[in-house]
């Protein structure tokens, strides 16, 4: 039945299919045997993952991590202008480096956020997806130069090489609005508008603070009530006082369905309490909060890889600690934050496993 198509478009059909319906089965079993001939023994060969899914019960996926291409693979995949990464991380975020990372931590999936690093050639994530479908999804980030038309063309052609989300960075936005993702007759609103069609998650990330941008989500979640959005990294919500008037806007906002928020990077939200590791501030003023009013199936874990490395316990230190986390709540609860809001909103993860590479 699949004979006729290629390895990429295989890959693409597999990773934007969330079915265990006997089509998927076989095109699953089609696409192992043709990654057994395409992909190196190293990669497909069987590995002993610590705390294997199979184990704990449950999946853990990352939701939120980048990717982009060490200094000898930029000569194939170059950075945006400007967009060199910090030196000390520039060989140390590859998807080949990222996976040792989750071999080693029993992490069973990633959802790829594209970095700012290669701007809007999402070519580099796109090769990690294709290389690892079974791993790896992706999340495109939105061009708002581009019109509503070719916007939504950019989303759909993504779509089919694995990405499953887009991300807004409202701080790439060049316009005169001060709501300009939900502007109105923009690209930024089309693509929120077909997302929801799509049912693909939008994730956005406050950096400067939820509260500058409370009233343009307000819009968008009115626009389009059927689109899940996601808000990264505890909504940048930070441990100070102007950070707490944001959480208290963070927490009005579980009264919509729809709205999701990451359990991802506590390093970035320790404000003036510089909480150190292991978070317990941010356990108890955030997490726990969070968890009471939205849920934990609308709470997702995430490591901000590879900027997590440069922190204590590093990759497998917040895997662990937020492991440890849930370890106090029901096993239904448990299995959502570490993985299962993840799949119900991606898709699932896990055709076939790959092994540590290199």
């Amino acid at each position: 039945m699949f004979r006729c198509m290629s390895l990429t478009a295989l890959i693409c059909l597999t990773v934007s299919i969330n079915s265990n319906s006997a089509f998927v089965k076989a095109l699953s079993k089609e696409l192992s045997n043709r990654m057994s001939t395409s992909v190196s023994a190293s990669a497909l060969a069987a590995t002993s993952v610590r705390g294997s899914s199979s184990e704990r019960g449950y999946k853990i996926i990352d939701s939120h991590l980048h990717v982009w291409a060490d200094e000898a693979e930029s000569k194939t995949y170059p950075y945006a202008d400007g967009q060199t990464p910090p030196l000390n991380l520039q060989n140390l975020a590859s998807w080949t480096q990222l996976l040792n990372q989750m071999v080693n931590s029993g992490t069973d999936g990633a959802l790829i956020v594209q970095p700012i690093n290669h701007g809007f050639d999402h070519s580099y994530v796109a090769a990690a997806i294709a290389a690892s479908p079974s791993i790896f999804k992706g999340m495109m980030l939105h061009d708002p130069s581009m019109t509503p038309d070719a916007a939504v063309a950019r989303l759909e052609e993504l779509l089919l090489l694995g990405f499953v989300g887009v991300r807004f960075n409202p701080y790439l936005w060049d316009s005169n609005d001060d709501r300009p993702m939900s502007e109105r007759n923009g690209g930024g609103l089309a693509v929120y508008r077909t997302c929801g069609q799509l049912n693909l998650p939008v994730g956005i990330m406050c950096f400067k603070g939820l509260d500058k941008h409370y009233s343009d989500i307000i819009r968008l979640i009115e626009a389009s009530p059927e689109t899940t959005l996601i808000l990264d990294h505890f909504g940048f919500t930070n441990l100070n006082e102007i950070g707490d008037e944001s959480f208290k806007l963070l927490l009005s906002l579980s009264k919509y369905p729809q709205v999701h928020v990451k359990i991802s990077a506590s390093f970035r939200i320790t404000g003036s309490t510089g909480d150190p590791f292991p978070y317990k501030l941010v356990k108890t003023q955030r997490f726990d909060p969070l968890l009471q009013k939205f849920g934990a199936d609308r709470l997702l874990f995430g490591t901000d890889f590879p900027f997590v490395l440069e922190q204590e316990g590093g990759y497998g230190g917040i895997t662990k600690l937020v492991e440890g986390w849930a370890s106090v709540l029901g096993e239904k609860e448990r299995r959502a934050l570490m993985g299962g809001t993840a799949e119900r909103l991606f898709g699932k993860w896990g055709l076939f496993r790959l092994a540590k590479i290199g």
